[in-house]
């Protein structure tokens, strides 16, 4: 059956009970983005920090009562133009020098008792000063995001079947119970690798809760609604985003940082003892079969929606004859996983090219903000600049995608990015620093907005039965381009310039791939494998005859109504077979004498003959 035309509305369709639901869905989003992006405070490098000076190194003449604090760190550390005190090194002077009048002859060492540091930005310590990964140890800081983003990476894959397998709700209670207890667990973390590992799982079990959450308030909203509920969650992120430098700069330590991260977490585990604020979906338990488990979902979704008595007698009842109608009794529940996809063409073609242009969106954001950081070196210049062009993004889609279709917007979203981020390849030594500014924060913004309307394009033309499983491969992609700026930073930025080249590349190529989507505006939701094979891309240019409505057709006035009709047989067939009516049908042991066609046919003529007569 039809969920949109035939059980959507007659459950009350996106009533007050959706709403309320949908509300709720918004919160995990807070609190994963709020857990995604510490990861910037844990990983930030304090803008200044030296060896500690080591007396042992000193002459045995030395007396620091001579010197200031500034001459004593001159004395002890080298100092390289440019950049003031080393990072990595310290003097290291012959033990019998009494004369520090004359040239000392001296060697170079590497740091002997640690380091001291600035403060970071918002935070006293965090991941980087707590165990002094610098200098030779610099690599371990990229290499535990890349390992973050690698766990959300199998989150994605792995929890995405999941999603499809167990169901919307049953995979968001397993994420936010282990993503709760692996986020106190990174509190007690008592070395690097014990930190690495456990973020690394956090990060799984995170990308579980994002997933879930994010199919959830898909399927329980009606095409007009889609949008404007999934980018309201995106502001939900935006506002964790810029409740986060306050909340380091309150909690000075990241275990502190990171307890209160985790707090909201734990608070969603109160939804196992709420069913009806993250309810299941019924259109996935519908696309799998599960007939009883959805017959019970569709009372509570009426009922809370205040579904009233209508023409029709009891719609919920007659609904259910009709599914009973629809699914034998001995219907068995069917599932899918991605793995089916090799013997689709259409589906398989709309995930491999959305997960192109996901990778595109978050990779080629390295190119753009490595061009803030040159033009201005403070950390909440670039910080708060990404997260304005994220809300300004996120508006964008709101006001355009509606009115010009998914597949458009993506289409100029593509464009813009690869050629702001051309003509910052070929004329940054010709730009002056604004023009190079505009370029970036314009590359920034509408490469944002194309990673985010390429997750929800996907969500809606990928069918209910591998929903999890595709967006969980259209959003892993997405983490592997974040990670490429994470091997770059790997690299000391060597390879720069080549990622700039190919990710541009990668934009310019993706405007030929994006036409090859289908539309999915105004349409429902594909349910089916074979739903989702049968979307076609429509024509480059509309003729006005072929430019009607997606979802309903206006149809000429007729008193027949199929859908009513059916319904009405239903309710009457049930009214029928009740045992205890007031009264009993008597069925006739003879079926009465009607003439026959001929009969008939012979009497109108004899009619006519008489009125002709007279």
């Amino acid at each position: 059956m039809d969920f949109e035309t035939k059980i959507y509305t007659r459950i009350g369709g996106y009533g007050r009970y959706n709403r309320i639901v949908s509300i709720f869905t918004w919160f995990p989003n807070f609190a994963v983005m709020l857990n995604l992006f510490c990861d910037v405070f844990y990983t930030l490098i304090p803008g200044s920090y030296h060896c500690k000076p080591d007396p042992t190194l000193l002459p045995s003449g030395f007396l620091f009562s001579n010197y200031s604090r500034q001459g004593y760190l001159n004395f002890a550390i080298p100092w390289v133009n440019g950049s003031g005190l080393s990072h990595c090194e310290l003097y290291k002077y012959p033990r019998n020098v009494t004369n520090f009048i004359d040239r000392i002859p001296k060697e170079m060492v590497p740091c002997t008792r640690g380091w001291e540091y600035d403060q970071a930005a918002a935070l006293q310590s965090n991941y980087v000063t707590e165990w002094n990964l610098v200098c030779g140890d610099y690599w371990k800081i990229p290499l535990q995001h890349i390992c973050f983003m690698t766990g959300w990476i199998v989150g994605y894959v792995l929890l995405g079947t999941v999603c499809d397998w167990l169901g919307r709700r049953q995979g968001f209670l397993l994420s936010v119970s282990l993503s709760g207890l692996l986020g106190v667990a990174v509190c007690l973390s008592n070395s690097p690798v014990v930190f690495l590992l456990l973020r690394l799982s956090q990060g799984a079990m995170l990308a579980g809760v994002f997933l879930s959450s994010y199919l959830a308030r898909l399927e329980l909203c009606d095409p007009p609604h889609r949008l404007m509920v999934e980018m309201v969650s995106g502001f939900f992120a935006i506002a964790a985003e810029l409740l986060l430098p306050g909340l380091a700069v309150l909690c000075r330590d990241w275990p502190v940082l990171q307890a209160v991260a985790t707090l909201p977490l734990l608070l969603l585990l109160s939804y196992w003892c709420c069913p009806s604020v993250f309810p299941e979906s019924p259109r996935w338990l519908l696309a799998t079969g599960q007939i009883h488990q959805a017959k019970r979902c569709l009372q509570s979704f009426s009922t809370r929606n205040r579904v009233h008595l209508s023409e029709d007698i009891y719609p919920a009842e007659n609904l259910l004859s009709e599914l009973d109608a629809e699914y034998p009794d001995d219907t068995q529940p069917c599932y899918h996983s991605v793995l089916e996809l090799h013997s689709t063409r259409v589906i398989w073609r709309n995930c491999l090219i959305l997960s192109f242009t996901m990778f595109i969106g978050t990779g080629i954001q390295y190119c753009f903000t490595r061009n803030l950081h040159s033009y201005s070196h403070s950390f909440y210049f670039s910080y708060f600049l990404r997260v304005l062009t994220g809300a300004l993004g996120c508006i964008f889609l709101c006001l355009s995608v509606n009115h010009f279709g998914r597949r458009g917007i993506l289409l100029l979203s593509a464009i813009i990015t690869g050629l702001s981020s051309l003509l910052l390849l070929a004329l940054t030594q010709y730009l002056r620093g604004v023009l190079v500014l505009v370029l970036s924060v314009l590359g920034l913004l509408f490469s944002q907005a194309l990673a985010m309307l390429s997750a929800f394009f996907a969500s809606e033309v990928m069918p209910t039965v591998v929903r999890g499983g595709c967006l969980g491969l259209v959003l892993a992609a997405g983490c592997m381009g974040m990670a490429a700026s994470s091997m770059m930073e790997l690299q000391n930025n060597r390879g720069y310039f080549l990622h700039h080249v190919v990710f541009a590349s990668f934009a310019v190529l993706s405007v030929l791939s994006i036409m090859l989507l289908p539309e999915s505006k105004r349409k429902p939701l594909p349910d089916s494998l074979k739903d989702g094979e049968s979307q076609r891309r429509p024509p480059l240019f509309l003729s006005r005859e072929d430019n009607l409505p997606l979802l309903y057709t206006r149809r000429g006035a007729s008193e027949y109504n199929p859908d009513n009709y059916s319904r009405l047989v239903s309710a009457t067939r049930k009214m029928l077979i009740k045992d205890n009516l007031p009264y009993k049908i008597v069925v006739p042991s003879q079926s009465l004498l009607l003439p026959s066609n001929s009969e008939v046919h012979c009497i109108l003529e004899e009619e006519a003959l008489r009125e002709d007569l007279s």
